[in-house]
């Protein structure tokens, strides 16, 4: 799978779980954005997923309707929204509606960033069937032709084709999903083991019928160091993201950061 010719990107995760108020978020969106972030996302979760189990948290969806708004240049979404949760159909009408919201030079910078789903208290304590890996990652296939059959029926229609992110590194499923529909791969593997895994892309794309190599590759640095993510980077990944948790903000590491996009670009 041949390089990507497009520049790096750096994302920030705004994990919403342990805030002191939602004031916190809404001032770090506004900063990254002022800072030159490319890409904001949060996570479509319920609960914390670390530290007090029973901790603030907020929700993603109404959480990223106000980030259309209070923003102006970046792009945003989730990583990942949880399919199980709602119905595609009204997933899609939600993300084509903040996809105008969002719309500030007539074009939306929404990203639907979508997966199978696997917290099982989210499900438990909200009263989704949880299933199983695998049962889950069947609604999810069945759910994205809807989604997009959705986005053509629409009126208005999205402002452009929202780009679609599925995050996952299951061979037999997820990839071939990947190479069916995404335009971004979240990979949340190693340089080594992602070299593979685009092999294993690749020849779902060869089987999918589609020439795979205008995916853009995503990964994590949050626990890296540079030299780690030099070899994603050489493996082919383009955007990075950066989780960050509760009230401190870590606007230092997230210049180091976009420092280094800087020298790849």
């Amino acid at each position: 799978m041949p390089l990507l010719d497009t520049p790096v990107r750096i994302g920030v995760q705004l994990q919403p779980q342990h805030q002191a108020s939602y004031q916190v978020i809404r001032d770090a969106v506004r900063r990254f954005e002022d800072m030159g972030v490319d890409v904001l996302f949060n996570w479509d979760h319920f609960y914390p997923l670390s530290g007090d189990p029973e901790g603030t948290h907020y929700e993603s969806w109404t959480e990223l309707a106000s980030w259309a708004e209070l923003t102006e240049r970046v792009e945003f979404g989730a990583l990942v929204n949880c399919n199980s949760y709602r119905n595609p159909d009204l997933q899609a009408d939600m993300a084509r509606t903040i996809d105008h919201i969002s719309a500030k030079g007539g074009v939306g910078r929404f990203i639907f960033g979508t997966g199978s789903g696997w917290f099982q208290r989210d499900y438990d304590e909200y009263g989704y069937e949880f299933g199983t890996v695998g049962s889950r990652l069947d609604d999810l296939a069945a759910a994205l032709p809807r989604i997009e059959a959705r986005w053509a029926k629409l009126n208005p229609a999205p402002t452009r084709k929202i780009p679609v992110l599925i995050g996952g590194k299951g061979e037999q499923k997820t990839l071939r999903l990947v190479a069916r529909h995404a335009d971004i791969w979240h990979s949340f593997v190693p340089a080594p083991e992602l070299t593979r895994l685009l092999g294993v892309l690749e020849s779902w794309g060869e089987k999918e019928g589609r020439d795979v190599s205008g995916i853009v590759v995503s990964s994590e640095i949050g626990r890296v160091d540079t030299a780690d993510a030099d070899a994603s980077y050489a493996a082919g990944a383009r955007l990075f993201t950066i989780g960050i948790s509760g009230d401190n903000i870590d606007v230092d590491l997230v210049q180091r950061w976009l420092d280094w996009r800087d020298s790849k670009n």
